[in-house]
């Protein structure tokens, strides 16, 4: 598997990290329909950052 896969992971969650945390904090741009919801994808982009990482870390040891 190339490198740029865990990096383009990271981007993603980053984003999408981004875009929730804004949704929850201060209604944009979804204007706060479902905390759950938002509360939800910022778990989920975490998980996603933290593999990302963890995949990256184990692919430096070959």
């Amino acid at each position: 598997m190339s490198k740029s896969v865990p990096f383009v992971g990271m981007v993603v969650s980053g984003i999408v990290g981004i875009l929730f945390l804004a949704d929850a904090a201060v209604a944009i741009p979804f204007s706060r329909v479902s905390v759950l919801a938002d509360v939800g994808f910022i778990l989920s982009s975490g998980i996603l950052a933290y593999l990302s990482w963890s995949t990256l870390m184990s692919r430096k040891e070959d």
